[in-house]
């Protein structure tokens, strides 16, 4: 078996390090121990947006936020089921991951950072959200392994009462807050209603129709 080599590893702001490691065509960005997403693993974020897409496909021109770079693969799936004029932000924390989607994984990303509907924002994506000088139709969390601060500690702000409040304010009329997890997280949908969304739980596969791991997507409708 062809052994993982290390590529790069990018500081995080409360210490610790993100690592991009590949395996032939295979690659895989590790947090520690923890794994965060392997390049044949797919089918779940792709879910994230298919899934937040379609509950918004009667406006002809959406503007989504998308909270975590990634590998791209949420990001795609938005491009293919959005059409001609979608506006999608991208909120990256960390430069080297918008680095390495523009330099080792760029295969990967296949052209979809320079897809005329797309900007790259590099900074807090609770930021972002708080900016009320923009308006979503849908805003998309996948910045950690579930609604809880885990690559940086102060993402549970994304995740708490306010984060939640901020986050339904920056949502057009029946816009949707869309949150990835590895696994369900009760009381993570008891505060989401406390906060005034009508919540649905939609369990996904890591892999989609081929199976893996079972994670959870939350559509909360504004």
């Amino acid at each position: 078996m062809i052994p993982w080599s290390l590529i790069d590893t990018a500081t995080l702001p409360d210490g610790g390090d993100l690592r991009l490691k590949r395996r032939g065509a295979e690659f895989s960005i590790m947090l520690g121990t923890n794994e965060l997403m392997n390049s044949r693993l797919s089918g779940s974020e792709e879910a994230l947006a298919r899934l937040t897409c379609a509950r918004i496909a009667d406006r002809p021109a959406p503007r989504l936020l998308i909270g975590g770079l990634g590998m791209g693969f949420t990001l795609r799936a938005a491009l293919a089921a959005c059409g001609p004029d979608a506006q999608i932000v991208v909120g990256e924390l960390i430069p080297a991951v918008v680095d390495w989607a523009r330099g080792p994984m760029a295969e990967i990303f296949a052209g979809s950072l320079d897809d005329p509907r797309v900007r790259i924002a590099v900074g807090d994506v609770r930021a972002m959200i708080d900016d009320r000088r923009e308006k979503y139709d849908a805003i998309l969390l996948d910045v950690d392994n579930g609604p809880e601060g885990l690559t940086v500690k102060a993402n549970d702000r994304l995740y708490d009462g306010r984060g939640l409040g901020a986050a339904k304010a920056a949502l057009n009329p029946g816009g949707v807050l869309s949150v990835w997890s590895s696994a369900p997280d009760a009381r993570f949908t008891q505060r989401l209603r406390k906060a005034g969304f009508a919540v649905e739980e939609t369990p996904v596969r890591a892999n989609g129709r081929s199976g893996g791991a079972r994670h959870m997507i939350w559509l909360a409708t504004a």
